[in-house]
């Protein structure tokens, strides 16, 4: 595929904080324009996974249509996955989906993620180089932060947030100054972005209903299966929110009603920081044309097809 083709075919993009109904959104569109959906979360990624991420794959099924989708389902929750991996796999399935003639559409709600899209991230990936971690040995975080700082402008600050991301971070960074192909380079294209929007105190409702649902639905079931496949407890808590609290609670540091006021808690503070993501990519000049999340499906998906037609 070539530049001419991908920017002839443009990449529509909805996003929006949790609990916003954006994949039912994005379905819609795809099937109103003969698209293809690439998903744009973190943990969606990862099989076994379903009730705590939601995958919600009944949307995508419109009309009695099957929408195609992509990046869901790709690895084992005991293999790591982070932006420069999304990048390879976006680049990938857009470019799958441009060659065949259909609309690609990026949905979801990871800010590191589509802002990596969006805005281009340079990103690099690099082998495990034992001889350059003892090198760094010496040298305290924040000297090893000064000297990563002078190399890339951060996109992702969790870069720093612990001595082996720094290093590892590092170790990116000075392999691709010497192996410039080892960057991911994506190709040209326009972006259409939408964000749905609900206000506070509509987001906390959804939010306590769909929580609540995904109890009933077996959420503590299907984080006992992890459990029960070998994936470690400590692994689990890393991947955050509903898997974190449902550990937890079935190692019996919590009761049942702990487990869903402290995750409600977080979810909350979850979204915020999300909004709080797609306001900082609107101040690095990311145009977001924000919908009504109180529209009706058809009302907000005739907004963006008329939008990019």
């Amino acid at each position: 595929m070539n530049n001419a083709e991908a920017i002839h075919r443009p990449l529509i993009t909805i996003l929006g904080p949790t609990a916003t109904g954006k994949t039912a959104v994005a379905a819609e569109v795809a099937y109103r324009l003969d698209g293809e959906i690439i998903s744009a979360d973190s943990r969606q990624v990862f099989r076994g996974m379903d009730i705590g991420s939601g995958k919600d794959i009944a949307d995508y099924t419109v009309h009695g249509k099957h929408v195609p989708y992509h990046l869901i389902d790709i690895c084992d929750p005991s293999e790591e996955y982070n932006a420069y991996r999304f990048l390879c796999d976006f680049k990938s399935a857009f470019e799958h989906i441009v060659a065949a003639g259909r609309q690609p559409i990026l949905c979801g709600g990871t800010g590191l993620y589509v802002d990596a899209v969006v805005r281009g991230y340079h990103l690099a990936d690099a082998p495990i180089n034992e001889d350059f971690r003892r090198s760094l040995e010496p040298f305290s975080d924040e000297q090893l932060e000064t000297r990563l700082a002078s190399l890339v402008k951060l996109h992702n600050h969790t870069d720093t947030e612990t001595r082996d991301r720094l290093v590892r971070a590092l170790e990116i960074q000075e392999f691709a100054m010497q192996h410039p192909e080892a960057y991911i380079h994506l190709p040209a294209m326009r972006h259409f972005i939408f964000g749905i929007k609900f206000d506070r105190q509509q987001i906390v409702e959804r939010i306590e209903r769909r929580l609540r649902l995904r109890m009933e639905e077996g959420m503590t079931s299907e984080v006992q299966r992890l459990l029960d496949s070998g994936v470690s407890p400590e692994r689990l808590m890393r991947f955050g929110l509903e898997y974190r609290h449902v550990t937890r609670y079935l190692l019996g540091q919590c009761t049942r009603d702990e487990l869903f006021r402290d995750l409600f808690t977080d979810i909350r503070r979850f979204a915020k920081r999300q909004m709080t993501w797609f306001r900082r990519m609107e101040r690095n000049g990311v145009d977001i044309h924000w919908i009504d999340g109180t529209l009706s499906l058809e009302e907000k998906a005739n907004i963006i097809v008329s939008s990019v037609s």
